[in-house]
């Protein structure tokens, strides 16, 4: 009996041995665009973008937490500003931790005491106001690193920005003495104005401001 030679119709699976394409022995499966898969070492080098961006993001994250803060600082300062100008200041004496921090008192037995403290990511100052008399205004001078003396006729030593944060107005027609008490960090300075009209009894506007 002749056998007929057979030829490989199309669909027809490849002699039994051989190797198909994909199966150990054959050609190495084909991208849809017709070149081998990627190894890893090449897809490393397909992407040089990836080492700057993670390092962009180390510099930049924390820059931005940084500059974000700092915002918000300022921010809550200035709101606070605005809070003490539409409500003025709170009466009363500053508080223990507030007296120790901006090396702050108020003599005994003082009138019309009041403060307000204000906070920034550069400074702090506490704001007090009370009036008094004549030996006790000594004694608060002194306790403060200054004296009577020190006070120079016709000196307004806190300016109209400062003034405006909580209400204070030193307008002319009045007797005004003051003086400025500076020390080194982290000592408080203190700007102090005092209203003479009544030598019996001063008005005394202090402000107290510490830099960390």
């Amino acid at each position: 009996m002749e056998h007929a030679e057979r030829k490989n119709e199309p669909g027809d699976d490849g002699p039994t041995g051989e190797a198909t394409p994909g199966t150990p022995g054959g050609t190495p499966n084909a991208t849809p665009g017709g070149s081998p898969d990627a190894t890893p070492a090449a897809a490393r080098r397909a992407r040089p973008w990836v080492k700057p961006l993670v390092i962009f993001l180390l510099l930049a994250i924390p820059a931005g937490y940084l500059y974000i803060s700092a915002m918000q600082s300022r921010k809550g300062s200035t709101t606070k500003r605005e809070e003490a100008v539409s409500k003025g200041l709170e009466e009363g004496w500053p508080s223990k931790v507030q007296r120790r921090i901006y090396g702050m008192t108020v003599p005994a037995y003082a009138t019309d005491v009041a403060h307000y403290e204000t906070n920034s990511w550069r400074t702090s100052s506490l704001y007090l106001q009370f009036t008094t008399n004549r030996k006790k205004l000594d004694k608060w001078l002194k306790q403060v690193g200054t004296n009577r003396a020190a006070l120079q006729e016709g000196r307004i030593t806190i300016d109209a920005d400062e003034a405006a944060v909580v209400g204070w107005k030193f307008g002319s027609g009045h007797h005004w003495k003051g003086t400025v008490r500076e020390q080194d960090k982290p000592k408080p300075n203190f700007q102090i104005t005092a209203n003479m009209d009544n030598p019996d009894r001063p008005r005394v506007f202090v402000i107290s401001t510490v830099t960390p």
